[in-house]
């Protein structure tokens, strides 16, 4: 161990239950934690494939009573989170279940803060900016990708001015995440190649983190080494419970990594892109992912390399520019996979959006950690590069 890896770094975690069965736990919880009546955050997705109903028989088989919120879109906006918050005081609620993907999680995590801080959503944008603790909060993840459910991240669309705004704040970590891989087998084949290099990109972002410690690099190299052997084979096979279940430990894995060493300039211009056009953020991710290891490598090579033989990669004999071809390679042969290997100009970014973009993203809190400090004319080119 040298001085580096023995700066002061904190790591923070909810409690978590991995497995299968482990969302039948919601009931035993909510009592725990002394709910009365809960809010379920949902979406009408999620309604639909009959993951709530059993969720819901845990709280009444406790005599636990709850209403259903469902009214969230994919990027959830500011007005839905306030809706919520609405909800949740006027059905005298005193705990939230959050069943889903990121965007449900993210809206649960929205509708707490407001509710025990009594402010808009949008007050909180930055770090460390919620004052009271949230009621308590549950997650029920049904999607391998965002890890909502263990992160000190809440990610929610301010409409007015067309961003994603992150709120990042120990505040917003879930008390408990039950994760399940077998509701994740619903997901299609776009939205688990989404979610998945999502999940890879955290992990990464993570790894080459200015605040990476030798506990984050641990999970996020464990992820990378998982998510990159299992994801093009959980395409092909959405309903095998052992790649579901390889593809949500990558997850909860690269999850615990970025929520304690950040993220950096990929995932500030991927929310700056989906923000201005409500795009997918996987999409947005994935289109960027190449580009951004291309504009970060010499920043960390030696990390760089490290994660590509977490990727099954050899580089014997290789120089670092040699190194950072064969990533950049294995990355885009990956997307061409899973079937997401659009430009930014097929997905409807114009080179006329770029100005706007790239001031969105230098104002992303994303930007601290990345290795190397972009200047405004670096993001630009790389928006440029990705079209």
């Amino acid at each position: 161990m040298n001085i580096h890896d023995m700066e002061l770094r904190k790591f923070v975690a909810p409690e978590f239950v991995f497995g299968l069965d482990a969302r039948f736990l919601t009931g035993r919880y909510a009592k725990n934690i002394g709910a009365t009546k809960v809010l379920v955050v949902t979406g009408p997705q999620i309604i639909k494939n009959r993951w709530v109903g059993g969720i819901t028989d845990t709280l009444e088989n406790e005599g636990i009573s709850y209403e259903i919120y469902s009214d969230i879109t994919p990027n959830p906006r500011e007005k839905e989170v306030m809706r919520g918050a609405e909800v949740y005081r006027a059905e005298e609620c005193n705990a939230l279940v959050a069943i889903g993907g990121g965007s449900n999680l993210d809206c649960a995590k929205g509708i707490g803060i407001v509710s025990s801080n009594d402010k808009h959503i949008l007050e909180f944008e930055g770090v460390d900016k919620v004052s009271n603790p949230m009621p308590p909060l549950i997650c029920i993840p049904t999607t391998a990708g965002s890890s909502a459910d263990v992160s000190q991240f809440a990610i929610i669309e301010d409409q007015k001015r067309k961003v994603k705004i992150a709120i990042i704040s120990k505040a917003v970590v879930p008390d408990v995440a039950l994760i399940d891989p077998l509701p994740s087998t619903t997901m299609d084949e776009y939205l688990t190649a989404c979610t998945g290099i999502d999940a890879l990109a955290h992990a990464i972002e993570a790894y080459v983190s200015n605040a990476s410690s030798p506990i984050t690099d641990l999970h996020a190299l464990n992820a990378i080494r998982v998510i990159s052997s299992n994801l093009d084979a959980v395409i092909g096979n959405l309903d095998d419970l052992n790649l579901r279940g390889s593809m949500m430990l990558g997850s909860l894995e690269a999850g615990l990594a970025f929520s304690n060493a950040s993220l950096g300039v990929l995932h500030a211009m991927a929310h700056s892109i989906g923000g201005f056009l409500d795009l997918p953020h996987g999409e947005c991710i994935a289109i960027l992912l190449n580009h951004i290891i291309e504009f970060n490598f010499d920043a960390e090579p030696i990390k760089y390399q490290k994660i590509g033989e977490m990727m099954g990669i050899n580089f014997s004999g290789k120089d670092n520019k040699e190194n950072r071809n064969i990533i950049i390679q294995r990355i885009m042969g990956l997307k061409d996979s899973i079937g997401i290997n659009a430009t930014l100009k097929e997905i409807g970014v114009t080179k006329a959006d770029i100005p706007q973009l790239a001031v969105n993203a230098m104002e992303d809190p994303c930007l601290v950690t990345n290795p190397k400090r972009p200047k405004m004319e670096d993001i630009e080119r790389i928006f440029e590069n990705a079209l």
